[in-house]
């Protein structure tokens, strides 16, 4: 399980296209707003065969656990109850989660140092970078 490139705790340096993301996601104007100021840190660590994703921010803070491949339910920042499942794909962690008929998918890839992440729904990309705090 290639997850060690991602171990530690990341903070947002950029974020691009965020706010069409979550209006995709159906986010109400006042949370995006909100959500769109904060500046999260996330930390992954690995216990076993779990991977728990810490996501910490002056809005909310969330924790999936997980293992690899195997579908489970988390709720997410804004309140969405999902099916999510994540894997590992050739270095880049692709997590799914589905709800409601709808689906969208965050990509986590280590380029250069940093965690890229791109989230998608629909036609609507948005591209965060964190790095190792």
């Amino acid at each position: 399980m290639m997850i060690e490139p991602f171990v530690g705790t990341w903070s947002l340096v950029s974020s691009e296209n965020f706010d069409e993301y979550m209006k995709e996601l159906g986010v109400n104007f006042a949370t995006r707003n909100i959500a769109g100021l904060v500046k999260p840190s996330v930390n992954i660590s690995v216990n076993g065969g779990k991977v728990t994703i810490r996501t910490e921010s002056s809005l909310t803070n969330t924790e999936i656990s997980f293992k690899m491949g195997e579908e489970f339910d988390e709720t997410t920042a804004d309140n969405r109850k999902v099916k999510s499942i994540i894997t590992l794909d050739g270095g880049t962690m692709i997590h799914v989660q589905k709800w409601l008929g709808k689906e969208t998918t965050i990509k986590r890839k280590i380029v250069d140092g940093k965690m890229v992440v791109e989230c998608t729904m629909n036609n609507v990309v948005s591209t965060r970078i964190y790095e190792k705090a």
